[in-house]
């Protein structure tokens, strides 16, 4: 069911309000980056977002042309992302749940990607996919 929730950073210097259908399979990557961050995501168009305070303390680390990840300046937490991928439909912001206030990521659902090896052709699936090192 959709609806209005507000997020935040760690410190309180981020606040944002989104439109999410939490009912939706929450989406989790292998890759380094997501891995290391322990981001799980959900994407919604631009209008569903709304950041509330804290654009002059927002971090941009870009991985490519087409993805921009957004941290606090002061405690580093990464909150959401944007960009455009035209097989996402086009421009997107990503909201890190973890970063809801008032929601257990532990009781969301989730789907798998593996980033890790590029394999984004391989779809989401309801398991994590296997880590495979260069020795396997």
């Amino acid at each position: 069911m959709m609806r209005t929730y507000q997020g935040g950073c760690h410190c309180g210097a981020i606040r944002y309000q989104a439109d999410l259908d939490l009912d939706e399979k929450i989406g989790r990557c292998n890759c380094s980056m997501c891995t290391k961050t322990s981001t799980a995501g959900l994407t919604i168009k631009p209008p569903a977002f709304k950041l509330l305070r804290g654009e002059e303390n927002l971090v941009d680390y870009s991985r490519g042309p087409h993805s921009h990840f957004r941290f606090c300046r002061t405690c580093g937490i990464q909150t959401h992302g944007h960009g455009h991928i035209p097989e996402v439909g086009g421009d997107y912001v990503s909201i890190n749940v973890n970063t809801i206030d008032d929601v257990d990521p532990a009781t969301l659902a989730y789907m798998y990607w593996d980033g890790r090896h590029n394999n984004w052709g391989a779809g989401p699936r309801d398991t994590p996919w296997p880590v495979k090192t260069s020795d396997s």
